[in-house]
């Protein structure tokens, strides 16, 4: 149950956003920028690791900060996860109990913690909404970052519960954008694609060829929607606020996303799938209804996010290939 507001948010306010390097980070400092918050620390904070309690906290004693951003996490794709259960399960657990607890203990009121629709059962009803937590077991290939995140949203809820803080978890479907990861191992699914579909456009091959069926279906949202979300629960902060889905509400086949990747990219080879693949979960998308009722929606379409993601994605690897980066 969502009630009441809290006080606006001081343009001054100091604003830690934990991970403001990355993907979704570095698109909500962006976003705190436009918007006029001036104090955002974190950005230089690369030699902190999060995974050690001692320096985390040490760091929110340091700074004191007004509200955290908890964008950090150990992430990648369906691979990456299979490979690497104990380190996406532990990492995660490690990020996320040190920095939401630290800043719990020190009065640190405001916080916004990033999950993942991940956290929904395998066979949740769709679209998932947010009262259908922990109705089923997680789907089995990523097990280990979804109950990382159950966690993490759950320690939120609590501190809300038992402090009277105002932290909110948010739950963004699949997300790319600039300064996302290409690495083919550790990627998630659009920037995978897009660096699959542009090497074998660079290399003339006749076809690609996908893990699974293609016909599981996904939502992805450009990162700059969900900067935008973050921004506006934190200038329309709400006192008793649990947990929200942040998407589009859209969701298509990963034949679809890939049919529209190769047109981007201008690729005109086969697409084939490896049916002896997982596919994942069969279907994620977001009910939205809930933060649309607030008055945020995301704006980016699909074409739009893809075209600056590749264009994103060109120039990095021109960057790397020059030497630069």
């Amino acid at each position: 149950m969502i009630v009441g507001k809290q006080d606006a948010l001081e343009k001054s306010a100091k604003i830690w956003v934990a991970g403001g390097s990355g993907m979704a980070g570095s698109a909500i400092v962006r976003k705190l920028m436009e918007r006029g918050y001036s104090n955002i620390i974190g950005l230089r904070s690369r030699e902190l690791d999060l995974r050690r309690q001692q320096e985390t906290e040490a760091y929110i004693v340091q700074e004191s900060p007004d509200c955290v951003i908890l964008a950090a996490a150990r992430v990648g794709g369906i691979q990456a996860n299979m490979n690497s259960p104990v380190e996406f399960l532990y990492d995660n657990l490690a990020i996320q109990n040190h920095v939401i607890y630290s800043a719990a203990k020190h009065g640190v009121r405001r916080l916004i913690f990033l999950a993942s629709s991940c956290v929904y059962p395998r066979l949740s009803p769709q679209p998932m909404r947010e009262e259908y937590l922990l109705d089923g077991k997680p789907e089995p290939t990523n097990e280990g970052y979804a109950l990382a995140k159950i966690a993490g949203l759950k320690l939120c809820e609590f501190i809300n519960q038992q402090y009277g803080y105002a932290y909110i978890s948010v739950m963004p479907c699949n997300l790319y954008g600039p300064g996302d990861n290409f690495d083919p191992i550790r990627s998630h699914v659009v920037p995978a694609l897009i660096r699959k579909v542009h090497e074998a456009k660079i290399t003339n091959a006749q076809h690609i060829t996908l893990w699974g069926t293609g016909k599981a279906r996904r939502e992805v949202m450009y990162s700059d929607d969900l900067a935008d979300a973050c921004v506006f629960l934190l200038e329309n902060a709400y006192s008793d606020s649990q947990f929200l889905n942040v998407g589009t509400g859209i969701d298509m086949t990963i034949q679809e996303l890939a049919e529209i990747i190769m047109d981007v990219v201008g690729y005109r080879g086969e697409l084939r799938f490896d049916s002896s693949k997982p596919d994942g979960m069969p279907r994620k998308v977001l009910d939205v209804s809930r933060i649309n009722a607030l008055g945020w929606q995301a704006k980016t379409s699909l074409r739009l996010g893809l075209e600056k993601t590749y264009l994103d994605y060109l120039e990095r690897a021109s960057a790397e290939y020059l030497g630069t980066e």
